[in-house]
């Protein structure tokens, strides 16, 4: 499909926005190229409309106006802000590595603390080094997605870890990405190198400080793991009631190695979170799932595109949504089976819980099957909360909130109880208990 211009406002607002930032986005030479071309591409396509397939049921240019100037880096008052928030966020036994603002914070970080198997450096850091121009393939687009272009083109830091071959880390990592500040974008990019053998249980969390509002999180999270590598990997979006976080995931894996991934959003005006997952080689067993939790007038996408390119690989996706007063949430997932991916088993399920008469779900499972001698399915569902359940627990005691909680609880459970970490499962189970009993 040909890309669709910009409207002239927001283009030149964007344009503007870019303008204004590049003084402060680090890297030159190749890297200033890069992040040039793919302001282009965006500038050329604009935000994503409804009449383009993979955006069927979110626009986000009737959520998201514009694109937001460039958060000032923190001073010592946001720091101090952005601490507050660490403390509620973080993960008992996690090495925190926090970014406030889109800027990497060494003093709200754990770095001390990190096991020896990991090797990390900020972003920032290596595209300002002597060695930014063998580097520069760190900012390069890796898919057609302007949203992506966008982040190419704005990036300021982010994180940049390789694990070692055969390393095991004992405590999770947690990167917690905090916004501070009001009506003003942050553009993060990190990378994660699992080396062969290695094993990793990693949590993202987006969260406010008190006082933050009408912001704009544009992240990305490219991960690549190594042959007979595990990852275990949870993120969690906690923003601000009237934030916009558009964020992605790109993974490759490897052969024999295994991803277990959790995605989960509670909050904010708009959230989309697109993850594009390859499963590069044989034997590769992935776990996906997710929960959107969404009241009000909030608007939660999830967009799951699971390419299987080698033979003997197993996914599995479940995906579930419970959706309050006039909030909508919509799902798209899709596995696709390349002809080389004989033995192929996919597995893919989403299922939405109404609460209200107001609320809307989307669900839209996709297969494109290439292959012969493949095992794969599809389904989705759509329903309110079972009348004679809650009858019988009512019957038995239990109030109306308590009753429904309970059923809800269940409801998300069958995605959570996928997560294969005990602290990170945890962690998830306490922010959707979180959830629930904010509607007492």
């Amino acid at each position: 499909m040909s890309p669709v211009p910009a409207e002239t406002g927001a283009g030149c607002t964007v344009e503007n926005v870019f303008a204004a930032a590049r003084a402060r986005l680090p890297g030159a030479g190749p890297v200033l190229d890069i992040r040039t071309r793919a302001f282009e591409i965006y500038e050329r396509a604009g935000l994503p409309r409804r009449r383009i397939e993979n955006r069927k049921y979110t626009d986000p240019r009737m959520l998201m106006r514009d694109v937001l100037p460039l958060a000032a880096h923190p001073d010592a008052a946001a720091l101090a802000r952005a601490r507050d928030a660490v403390q509620q966020a973080a993960i008992e036994r996690a090495a925190k590595l926090v970014l406030v603002d889109g800027a990497f914070a060494p003093g709200l970080s754990d770095l001390a603390e990190l096991e020896s198997g990991i090797e990390l450096r900020t972003l920032r850091e290596v595209l300002e080094s002597a060695a930014a121009d063998a580097m520069a393939g760190l900012v390069l687009s890796t898919r057609d997605d302007p949203v992506i272009s966008l982040n190419t083109a704005m990036v300021t830091d982010g994180l940049v870890m390789t694990v070692a071959a055969g390393s095991a880390l004992n405590r999770p990592i947690q990167i917690i990405h905090v916004a501070t500040g009001s009506s003003a974008s942050s553009f993060t990019r990190s990378y994660l190198h699992l080396g062969n053998r290695a094993h990793v249980a990693l949590v993202e969390s987006f969260v406010t400080a008190e006082g933050a509002s009408g912001y704009q999180a544009n992240d990305l999270m490219i991960a690549l793991l190594g042959d007979e590598a595990v990852l275990s990997h949870l993120r969690v979006a906690a923003d601000a009631a009237d934030a916009v976080n558009i964020s992605s995931g790109i993974t490759a894996v490897g052969a024999n190695a295994k991803l277990n991934l959790f995605n989960m959003t509670d909050s904010g005006a708009l959230s989309r979170y697109q993850a594009f997952i390859t499963l590069a080689g044989e034997g590769t067993e992935l776990s996906a799932n997710g929960v959107n939790l969404i009241k009000n007038e909030q608007y939660a996408d999830a967009t799951l595109v699971v390419d299987h390119a080698a033979p003997h690989c197993r996914s599995q996706e479940k995906f579930r949504t419970v959706v309050n007063d006039h909030a909508r949430s919509v799902f798209r997932g899709r596995i696709i089976v390349r002809p080389a991916a004989r033995r192929t088993d996919g597995k893919l399920t989403a299922r939405a819980l109404l609460l209200s008469d107001q609320a809307e779900a989307d669900l839209k499972p996709e297969l494109e099957i290439m292959a012969d001698d493949v095992t794969c399915g599809h389904g989705a569902t759509l329903g309110t909360l079972d009348r004679n359940l809650l009858f019988y627990l009512r019957a038995r005691g239990l109030s109306e909130f308590d009753a429904q909680t309970l059923l809800i609880e269940a409801f998300v459970g069958e995605a959570v109880e996928e997560i294969d970490n005990d602290s990170l499962r945890n962690y998830a189970v306490g922010q959707i208990q979180r959830w629930l009993e904010a509607r007492r």
